[in-house]
Order: structure tokens, then C-alpha cells, then sequence
């Protein structure tokens, strides 16, 4: 059984860089749904009994059933990508990194304001519903990329593992931003602890 990370921070206490009744909505509604909805399909592929979220993601192929695969694709990205989108927000974050990977952000992207410009350029210039991402190859670099839909680096099957995912889904901003997901993505910045970040990083090393 597969279960929401855990907020430890108010709904409200992102404001005004997200605001409440977003969090609420993304929260209870489409986390909680996508949470349901992995768990209601792998009831259905008991080979997975004991195998991890990440594990799962990276073999979608060898579900043969294609609705199926499509279902725990869809729910198991979003279950995923939420509980890391979530996890690296909070109320009073670190405002860089440090150690490790302030020294990767600076010998790969020269500095972390070049690397959030790369990253919200991704996010903006996604065509639909999709995510921006910073993920980490097997040799410790970082590789930015963005996905449609619910879909995550990690079931491209090539060893990233994803520490900073920016949900650029409508449901992510529209109540406040409307149309403007640019300023969304400026403003979510404010809120992104890169002390949370680096150790993410940290533990893919």
C-alpha cells in the first residue's frame, strides 16, 4: 500500500507563493487521487507485491496488460512526482544549496541562478500538463529535462534519478496564476528548499 507523503507544513503557510486553496485541491484532491488509484491497480499485479514505487516506474513494460500499464503509468507517475514536489517545498526553505551539489550547480550550469533560469525555461516551454525537472545520472551530473503528462526521468529506464520536479499541471497554479504559468514558476522558487534538494542529492552519491 502506497501512501501520500506526510506534509509538515500548513496548507496556508506557502503563501503567498502558492496559495491555499491550491494546496488544498492539489493535496486532498489529485495526490490523494492518484494515491488511490496506483493502489487500486497494483491490487491487480501481485508480482509487484514487494517492490518499490521507483522499481515499479522504471519496469512499466513488463506490464503487458496495456490499459493497465497506462493506468499505473499515469497514477504511479503522479503518485511519485507529487510526494517529491511536495517534499521540497516549505514555508522557510534554504534559499541555495550546499556542499556537493552547489559545487555540481557550478562547475555543470556556472551558477544556481543559471540553473533556475534553464529549469523555468523547461517548465514554461512545456507544451500542456507536464513537469520540469533536475536530475542526477549515475556519475553525479545533473541532468535537466521535462516531461509531458505525469511522467517522470525515471521511466526513460537510463539511471536519473529526479531531486527537484516542478508540476506545471494547470492544477498546480491556475486558481491563483490563471494563465501565467511563468509567474507561477518564478514564484515557486521562493519556496523550494534546496537544503532538502542537496540532500537528495547527497543520497544518490
Amino acid at each position: 500500500m502506497f501512501t501520500q507523503y506526510s506534509l509538515p507544513y500548513d496548507f496556508g503557510s506557502l503563501e503567498p507563493h502558492i496559495d491555499e486553496l491550491t494546496m488544498v485541491t492539489h493535496y486532498t484532491k489529485h495526490h490523494a487521487g492518484y494515491t488511490k488509484n496506483l493502489n487500486t491497480a497494483m491490487a491487480q499485479l501481485p508480482q509487484f507485491d514487494n517492490a518499490s514505487i521507483e522499481d515499479i516506474l522504471g519496469k512499466l513494460p513488463t506490464i503487458k496488460d496495456a490499459n493497465l500499464q497506462t493506468t499505473v503509468r499515469n497514477n504511479g507517475g503522479g503518485f511519485w512526482n507529487h510526494n517529491l514536489y511536495f517534499s521540497i517545498l516549505s514555508p522557510k526553505p534554504a534559499s541555495k544549496p550546499t556542499g556537493a551539489l552547489l559545487k555540481e550547480i557550478e562547475a555543470s550550469y556556472n551558477s544556481l541562478d543559471d540553473l533556475k533560469a534553464k529549469v523555468s525555461a523547461l517548465g514554461a516551454s512545456q507544451f500542456g500538463s507536464g513537469w520540469a525537472w533536475v536530475s542526477v545520472d549515475k556519475q553525479g551530473k545533473l541532468i535537466l529535462s521535462s516531461t509531458p503528462n505525469q511522467d517522470n526521468p525515471i521511466m526513460e529506464g537510463n539511471g536519473l534519478t529526479p531531486i527537484l520536479g516542478i508540476d506545471v499541471w494547470e492544477h498546480a497554479y491556475y486558481l491563483k496564476y490563471k494563465n501565467l504559468r511563468g509567474d507561477y514558476i518564478k514564484a515557486i522558487w521562493n519556496v523550494i528548499d534546496w537544503a532538502k534538494v542537496s540532500k537528495l542529492y547527497d543520497a544518490t552519491r
